[in-house]
């Protein structure tokens, strides 16, 4: 067994990652990096309006919602999540998820770990 403190793995700036706009995301890897062959657990936090551009995993992705408001968006739907909601977005799902304008969000993301995703930037 492994214990994972709440705040043992760091938190990274991932602004600049190309899935991003709109101001600061941080990421924080709490189960990845070959732990398991079955999971990659992450808690991802969206500031002020920040969000991800839409995209699509190959494998199934679990959102569970931490903190603040968000919303949860897929071609037909946009729905909005907060703290305790959980959205399941089936593999090859087109879809995107962030913060409201003018709040942060911050959820928990579950994906396997050879999930690949594509981003459809504007």
């Amino acid at each position: 067994m492994e214990f994972i403190k709440k705040d043992q793995n760091s938190a990274e700036d991932r602004s600049n990652a190309p899935i991003f706009y709109g101001g600061k995301v941080e990421g924080r890897g709490i189960v990845g990096g070959g732990k398991s062959s079955y999971f990659n657990f992450n808690q991802v936090t969206f500031y002020n309006g920040s969000k991800n551009y839409f995209h699509v995993h190959t494998s199934d992705q679990i959102l569970f919602g931490l903190s603040g408001k968000g919303y949860v968006v897929n071609e037909t739907e946009k729905i909005e999540m907060e703290a305790g909601d959980t959205a399941l977005i089936p593999a090859g799902e087109k879809h995107w998820h962030g913060a409201q304008d003018g709040q942060d969000f911050s959820h928990i993301s579950l994906t396997h770990p050879d999930s690949k995703t594509t981003v459809y930037p504007d």
